[in-house]
Parts: structure tokens; sequence; C-alpha cells
């Protein structure tokens, strides 16, 4: 496999498919031409609406039980309509961020003590969203939560 070769995301995973890539052909000859693999990704896959938007119209909003959320991981969760990743780094730490990846909108998965972009494999921190590797440019927008009882609560 050389460089300019790509592996294809998995399914189901925001990214769109080899047909609908080549039914723009005229805009792929030049690319294919080079000898690549080209995957495009559906921008805005998820909301468009930002972080602090979610945040501040969910305030009070149980987001997932906290006991759902295993320590050192992250879990798959929705808010106001947005796809988020719930992580919980140590026992009393909870962070919330947007799980539309910031490289072409794909929706970031929980992985194996990160999160993980199946589109592209960009991938970010469970305490911040930094990223830790890939294309994505920035980190994962992030949304204000605590823990609340047993939930953790968009704050």
């Amino acid at each position: 496999m050389n460089e300019s070769t790509v592996s294809p995301p998995s399914p189901g995973a925001g990214c769109r498919s080899r047909r609908q890539v080549l039914r723009g052909a005229g805009l792929v000859a030049g690319a294919v031409a080079g000898g690549g693999v080209l995957v495009a990704c559906a921008e805005g896959t998820g909301s468009d609406r930002s972080a602090d938007e979610v945040s501040a119209s969910a305030a009070g909003q149980a987001v997932v039980a906290l006991d759902d959320v295993p320590v050192g991981g992250a879990v798959s969760a929705e808010v106001a309509g947005v796809p988020v990743l719930v992580t919980r780094p140590t026992e009393d730490e909870v962070h919330a961020f947007s799980a539309v990846c910031t490289h072409q909108g794909c929706t970031v998965t929980p992985g194996d003590g990160v999160l993980e972009c199946p589109c592209h494999r960009s991938v970010f921190s469970l305490t911040d969203a930094a990223v830790q590797a890939g294309p994505a440019p920035e980190p994962l927008g992030e949304i204000a939560v605590e823990i609340s009882g047993a939930d953790v609560v968009v704050s």
C-alpha cells in the first residue's frame, strides 16, 4: 500500500459511499488520475450548532447515567439533537464533547482510552479532546457538564 492510499472508513461512520463520491465523477477525475484513493466525508454530519449553543440550550438536561460511563473511557450520547461523547478520565471527573470531528464532520466514537474518528483516524484526548493524532486541526468542542446525583448533567 503506498502512502497516498487511504483506508476506507467503517460503514455508517458518517462518510459518503463510493457511489456518492463517484456521482461527482467530473470533480473526482483529477484526484483519481493521481493514483490515490479518494474518500470524501460529508461536512456537518452532526449538527451545525456549536458546543456553546448546546451547553446554553440544554442546561440542566441529564445526558447519561454516571454508571454508564466507564472510568478511563467514554460513551456516545445526544444532547439537544447533537451527537456527543461523555468521557470519564477518572472516577470523579466527567467531560462532554461534540462528536463532530473538526476535520470533515464525521462522527467521532469512543476508542480504547481515547476518542477516535473512523473516517481519517484522528485521535482525541479523553480529558480535553485535544488532537493527539490525525488530520483534525482543532480539538472537539466542549459541552459543560457536571455530576449531579447519579447522572451526568449539562451545566
